[in-house]
């Protein structure tokens, strides 16, 4: 106990005791934690109420994977697409570059054509960066293009080491600081997926290799990231649940166990069950500072952590946006739609197309009479998307009446009210399609084209 070193943490300002060294455990046969994962069961949940405190880095950040895990699950991008979104990607994130990095793949001509387009933009912001396969034939392709950083695809459940690698933990554990040691060589900086760390055994794999990560940065002098892949989506922000499906636990034992620093860490998650957003979140709150997202959360499966989602959770967090241009979010989800032909669904929350609209005709009373009521902030200002209330049987007439105020912009002295005889008569006429059997919402043509009768025989002007 004597001999372990005393140091001072700048977050907390307290001196600690520097914590037991973890070393390679090697096993005969892979730990698979059945007593959680048993695949013919759903995954189990399982505590130990071991609490582990808030460590909120000093600079946060998001990093994007639009380009390469967004890739995985949807038809690739043309190289023109590629580069347009980088340009949204760069003024999204702002003067700032709170968007820090995006990563591309290399395989193909059409996936180089884009990385030396989108280099050619000369951003500072998102950084142009790579994703490879621990495989010297791959960093070929790193070193040729000239990239600073490129990802390592290091995966590290027992899973993947046994069963698909089939190697032993050393000998992977070898393998993957061979390829770091040719990156570092040449002064490329890796960066470290640890896939599968949500099925890993964290003490007796992750922290070792962080370990010699660590060393390897000490005899370099050039930084090496570790990114906390939760591949299958099993990771929970539950204080005192177990690792490795504690986020907060492995967040920790990266940080304190392994003495990677918090700029060195980034969370990358899956959505399987639903707790992507809250998973990155929860690594910003217990010491990653980036966390690596993909426009609108396409990804392999379930998808990534949304993007857009993460700029908001950093404004909540943050209490600022630090000059995000929110409003590109907008333009992004018309030009997928539009112009590459994705189908948003609608109930997506900031960029479907039903995301801050109203139905119900009590709501729409509401929205009326005040806006602050039934919309989440003023998604005019920060999204160009203001409240909207869609016109069905249950609309009512304050419904009616805001949306003829909202599709038409109408200035505060010339907006109509549920009495004024056109939102009276387009009622009447709503009334008489839900009469008549219709179940489906109006759309906006049809209601324009009545809108444009009514005026026509009532003498009104918009």
């Amino acid at each position: 106990m004597e001999n372990r070193r005393l140091f001072m943490n700048y977050h907390n300002n307290l001196l600690q005791l520097e914590e037991h060294m973890y070393s390679l455990v090697e096993v005969e046969k892979p730990n698979l934690f059945y007593n959680m994962f048993r695949y013919d069961a759903i995954p189990k949940i399982a505590f130990n109420d071991r609490i582990v405190p808030h460590n909120m880095p000093d600079e946060i950040w998001i990093t994007d994977t639009t380009f390469r895990d967004g890739q995985q699950s949807r038809a690739p991008y043309t190289t023109e697409q590629i580069v347009t979104i980088y340009d949204y990607l760069h003024r999204l994130g702002g003067p700032k570059g709170k968007i820090k990095q995006s990563e591309f793949f290399l395989y193909s001509k059409k996936d180089r054509d884009a990385v030396y387009k989108c280099m050619e933009r000369g951003y500072e912001f998102p950084e142009v960066t790579s994703w490879i396969r621990a495989s010297k034939k791959d960093f070929q392709l790193v070193k040729d293009i000239g990239l600073k950083e490129t990802g390592i695809l290091v995966s590290c459940s027992d899973y993947h080491i046994f069963y698909k690698l089939k190697m032993t933990r050393k000998q992977v554990l070898d393998h993957y600081l061979s390829v770091i040691r040719e990156c570092l060589e040449i002064g490329v900086r890796p960066r470290c997926h640890l896939e599968d760390i949500t099925r890993a055994d964290i003490y007796g794999f992750v922290i070792p290799f962080c370990l010699e990560l660590s060393k390897l940065m000490e005899q370099y002098q050039i930084p090496i990231k570790v990114r906390v892949c939760d591949t299958m989506g099993y990771g929970v922000n539950y204080p005192g649940a177990v690792i490795p499906r504690s986020i907060p636990g492995i967040i920790y034992g990266i940080m304190i166990h392994a003495g990677i620093p918090s700029e060195l860490i980034e969370f990358h998650g899956h959505n399987d069950f639903y707790k992507a957003v809250n998973n990155a979140t929860t690594a910003w709150l217990y010491g990653a500072s980036g966390v690596n997202c993909s426009l609108f959360g396409i990804g392999e499966r379930t998808g990534n952590t949304p993007l857009e989602a993460m700029i908001f959770e950093y404004a909540q967090l943050r209490g600022t946006l630090d000059g995000m241009d929110t409003t590109a979010i907008t333009e992004l989800a018309e030009y997928y739609e539009k112009e590459i032909g994705y189908e948003i669904p609608p109930m997506t929350p900031f960029v479907g197309k039903n995301f801050n609209v109203t139905r119900a005709g009590i709501h729409a009373d509401g929205l009326l009479k005040n806006e602050e009521i039934y919309n989440i902030f003023d998604t005019g200002k920060y999204l160009n998307r203001p409240a909207l209330v869609a016109v069905s049987n249950t609309s009512g007439l304050a419904g009616i009446a805001h949306w003829i105020n909202t599709y038409y912009k109408l200035p505060k002295d010339r907006q109509v009210n549920k009495n004024d005889d056109l939102v009276v008569t387009l009622k009447e006429w709503v009334d008489t399609q839900y009469e008549d059997g219709r179940v489906t919402v109006m759309t906006d043509n049809e209601l324009v084209q009545k809108i444009t009768e009514i005026c026509r025989e009532q003498s009104i002007i918009l």
